[in-house]
């Protein structure tokens, strides 16, 4: 009889100080690229989880990371007001481009030419997407793109590059999709299927296809080429990222909210998972919630009819969550903060499954190219 499959496990990777805002597989997907609210760019063996080196420059957070086609050069995009292209084996810095505002998103292309980033309209100054050819070493050395495409009404929160090079999709504040010709700036479409900002734009392995991530709290799957809306996947929060398996019909999501965000929200934002939770209120335990519990536990000296409560802070302690309220809680309440990634099928838009074990909001996902992990 052939022996049961060892059962997955999950690999923890320490390496920043603040909240991932970003995890990029290369095309073999041996390495794993991650970026932080920290200056920290790390790159890791997938494998082991062994941290291969870090890209050292930045002085801000990082908000985006991107590998070309062979795995030779890194683009990472800040806070610091640059763009950096790094050499991937060595880590030495190959080129910088200074912006006057933080650089949200970044890319190469399909053949590792040409590097897109796009900045935030911010301190007076508009947002723009810059289109370098790395070819000619002047446009580096004279921080002078060849095209530079100004985006006025709404700014680029998300940008990818479409099939073979030809235009960029990107999402926008406001919840629209633009394509931008890579050649001519010219915009090629614009959509608005989303009703607040696109946090997350991810292809499929074959390009034809891509996903968006939405503060609506739905995922959307469009065609690449022609813009049109296939598939939504809704849920009962922000949806911070989304990916396609490169193998299966399945999609997975992940997302939530810092705790600080959580009061402008629905008390039942929730279909969380959660471990031990404390509730403090004006310095003394309320009420807690464990595994298994219908929601969250009351003591006797509360009446029913005590005011709802609201999150101000939450705190991680030894695996337990404290937090403090604004209002006291009833019976009905049921605050549980700490999301799972959440898988959905792709052609009939039905959830089939999650993962526990996060604390926090998941604000990147991502398939590894052979689509097992």
């Amino acid at each position: 009889m052939a022996s049961p499959p060892a059962s997955q496990k999950p690999i923890l990777l320490q390496g920043h100080e603040r909240s991932i805002t970003q995890i990029k597989y290369n095309r073999e997907g041996d390495l794993l690229f991650t970026v932080a609210k920290d200056p920290i760019v790390n790159v890791w063996y997938s494998v082991n989880g062994e941290r291969l080196g870090t890209y050292n420059g930045h002085t801000g957070a990082v908000w985006c990371v991107d590998a070309d086609w062979d795995t030779r050069h890194v683009l990472t995009g800040s806070a610091d007001n640059s763009c950096r292209l790094w050499d991937c084996e060595t880590g030495k810095q190959l080129a910088l481009v200074k912006t006057s505002s933080a650089v949200r998103t970044c890319g190469f292309d399909f053949g590792g030419n040409i590097i897109m980033f796009s900045t935030d309209k911010q301190m007076g100054y508009q947002c723009f997407v810059s289109f370098f050819d790395l070819r000619d070493p002047s446009q580096i050395e004279n921080n002078e793109p060849y095209m530079k495409i100004p985006c006025s009404d709404s700014k680029i929160t998300s940008a990818v590059w479409g099939p073979l090079g030809e235009f960029i999709i990107a999402g926008h504040e406001s919840g629209e999709l633009n394509q931008f010709s890579a050649k001519s700036g010219e915009q090629l479409s614009n959509i608005k299927e989303h009703t607040k900002q696109i946090n997350d734009i991810q292809t499929s392995r074959d390009m034809t296809m891509f996903i968006t991530a939405s503060k609506d709290n739905t995922a959307k799957l469009f065609d690449c080429t022609t813009l049109e809306h296939l598939k939504t996947f809704r849920t009962e929060r922000p949806v911070n990222s989304a990916a396609l398996s490169p193998i299966f019909d399945h999609v997975v999501l992940g997302g939530g909210q810092e705790a600080m965000d959580v009061t402008t929200t629905s008390t039942r934002i929730g279909k969380f998972e959660a471990r031990l939770v404390l509730f403090l209120w004006q310095g003394r335990v309320l009420t807690w919630r464990t595994p298994g519990s219908p929601g969250v536990l009351v003591p006797e000296h509360l009446s029913p009819g005590s005011v709802g409560g609201v999150i101000k802070l939450a705190e991680l302690f030894e695996e337990t969550l404290i937090v403090s309220l604004t209002r006291l809680l009833t019976p009905c309440d049921n605050f549980n903060l700490l999301p799972s990634p959440r898988f959905f099928h792709l052609a009939f838009e039905e959830e089939f499954g999650r993962v526990k074990g996060h604390f926090g909001p998941i604000n990147s996902v991502a398939f590894h190219p052979d689509g097992k992990r």
